[in-house]
């Protein structure tokens, strides 16, 4: 009996590496595997050998006569997959795999004759721990590096995005517990740029990889945008997981209609949030402030809206069909919505994509139905675009305009403005549009895509010579694109580089050395938490939790989890 894998890529691509036969695709190095919404098993290859679910960090893959109701379908997904790439293996049956530099697995080959190699790491999300996984794994006990973050605790995006009731994505963050604690010491609740500055960083480090992803949002660029009631996406995922920076957010949900710009996962993720019964998301991380605020919320009706058709549409097919699971929901789309323009139905008539062939049936799937028995329900809309949010002082409606599909100059579909206009009822707008880097101080400006000027990681100036000692990686590195698990294969290719201008000698040593920088984060940032601090803070929000029944309690003010770090600290002391 095959295995199947039933998640989106919150992977790392662990499974693609101890499969004994090379049945798991795309994997790195292919050019699907950076935007790929899954991996997939070749069901006619797999040996039953369970070697991939018990590497998989997130629990995501299960043999095909394991499957429940609701994941039954991804036994056809995956064969689906297949059935348009047959499998070419790399690997000969029950090999083992030989990797190389371009497929991201390789060992670098840092020099040890050169000593103690110290790096430092902006960010401690999911690209950070890869990358700081890579560098201690590779190199051992050569290696010293220090991680900052500026909020008190790590995991990025894992911790601060994942939807609360994805639950089993969030687990990802036990594969970076192994990371090695002597040669990794982090520095929670620092800012670069504050504290500390890039050219202090440069004078204590061999380099410096940053790894801070992409903490802004895009905006709609249309009237009143800034009204009250209209919140950027990044927001208000940040307030309902509980980000410190925006848990005094005040969002009014005492509307009965939400309007959500922009159809990728956080938009659905956002619309799912909006209506699930708060009694099945008590059981889960998110925020108690957003909790309750839900508990009483008025929303009945959340409206997704699409600038493309649904064979364009940017969200993945599970996080698609998992709309459909949602007790006391109804999901609707028009089935107007889902004619195809000529361009898009020759796509699915020529042996498309699976994944894009899906799609559209998902979709197709949920016009057919029309007895609606939930007393919730999301509205999906394709082919529209907003144009003005409406109001005096906070949001009353918004102006959408309905598009077409036209090629542009390069043979791209684009959405394009016909004359038909509507106007929608709502006291909630949330664009939903895409994440953004922000300007890092000492750094060059960032790209029109929002990431750091770069080549494969190494950091370009202004003047497009490289900066030496100067990396990237994760969707600083790359723009906002890709999943948790891409951040390894992305890591691992920065680290390769880094390694290759070490042993180049292109990265001159350090002026100081761990001392002299620990000293120097005690005198600026006496806040600073350290694993040690981290631990304590975690121990004490799961406490917090299981006393409720829930998964962990998080603080949601960087004051309290200072307070609970330090706290372990003194104890520590005294205990000496």
């Amino acid at each position: 009996m095959p295995y199947v894998i039933t998640q989106p890529c919150c992977n790392d691509a662990t499974c693609v590496e101890v499969c004994p036969v090379d049945c798991i695709r795309p994997k790195p190095g292919d050019p699907a595997f950076v935007s790929t919404e899954m991996l997939y098993i070749d069901p006619d290859t797999c040996i039953d050998c369970g070697a991939c679910a018990d590497a998989c960090p997130v629990d995501a893959i299960v043999p095909a006569d394991e499957l429940t109701p609701r994941n039954a379908r991804y036994e056809q997904i995956n064969a689906d997959y297949f059935q348009r790439y047959p499998l070419e293996s790399d690997w000969d049956a029950f090999g083992a795999p030989d990797f190389d530099a371009q497929d991201g697995n390789s060992h670098c080959g840092l020099p040890a004759e050169s000593g103690t190699i110290r790096i430092a790491i902006v960010g401690a999300g999911a690209s950070a721990c890869y990358a700081a996984d890579a560098l201690t794994t590779r190199l051992g006990e050569a290696i010293e590096v220090e991680m900052f973050d500026r909020l008190p605790t790590p995991w990025g995006l894992i911790r601060a995005g994942v939807a609360p009731d994805h639950q089993g994505t969030k687990s990802v963050t036990d594969a970076f517990r192994s990371v090695n604690k002597q040669a990794v010491r982090l520095h929670l609740n620092v800012d670069i740029g504050t504290h500390l500055t890039h050219e202090e960083l440069m004078a204590h480090h061999h380099a410096v990889i940053y790894a801070n992803g992409a903490a802004g949002d895009r905006r709609l660029g249309i009237p009143g945008e800034d009204l009250l009631g209209c919140h950027g996406a990044t927001a208000f995922v940040a307030w309902y997981n509980g980000h410190p920076d925006y848990a005094h957010l005040k969002i009014d949900l005492s509307c009965e209609r939400a309007v959500i710009i922009g159809n990728g996962n956080v938009a659905l993720d956002i619309a799912r949030i909006l209506v699930t019964d708060p009694s099945e998301l008590a059981g889960t991380d998110i925020a108690d402030h957003a909790l309750e605020a839900l508990r009483h919320s008025a929303i009945r009706e959340v409206v997704v809206i699409g600038r493309r058709g649904p064979a364009q549409a940017a969200y993945t097919n599970p996080e698609l069909l998992a709309l459909g699971h949602i007790h006391g929901v109804d999901i609707v789309v028009d089935p107007e919505d889902l004619v195809l323009d000529e361009r898009s139905r020759a796509l699915l008539d020529d042996h498309a994509d699976p994944a894009t062939v899906l799609k559209v049936q998902i979709a197709e799937e949920y016009a057919a139905h029309t007895a609606y028995a939930g007393d919730k329900r999301i509205v999906l809309r394709y082919l529209a675009s907003p144009t003005e949010v409406l109001g005096h002082d906070r949001v009353e409606a918004v102006n959408i305009v309905h598009n077409k599909l036209t090629e542009d100059e390069n043979g791209r579909l684009a959405a394009t403005p016909t004359d038909r206009t509507e106007t929608i009822t709502t006291g909630l707008v949330l664009r939903s549009i895409g994440y953004r880097g922000l300007a890092l101080p000492g750094l060059p400006p960032l790209t029109q895509s929002g990431a750091l000027p770069n080549i494969h990681g190494r950091v370009l100036g202004e003047d497009g010579v490289l900066l030496p000692g100067v990396y990237t990686t994760g969707w600083l590195k790359r723009g906002p694109s890709g999943g948790i698990g891409t951040n390894r294969h992305c890591a691992n290719e920065t680290v390769d580089m880094l390694a290759e201008d070490l042993a180049a000698g292109l990265l001159p040593p350090p002026s100081h050395d761990r001392q002299a920088l620990t000293a120097l984060v005690t005198e600026r940032r006496p806040e600073a938490i350290d694993w040690a601090g981290w631990q304590a803070i975690d121990e004490m929000e799961r406490e917090r939790g299981q006393a409720v029944g829930r998964p962990r309690r998080k603080f949601v003010s960087t004051a309290a989890a200072v307070a609970v770090a330090q706290n372990r600290s003194r104890a520590a002391e005294e205990n000496k």
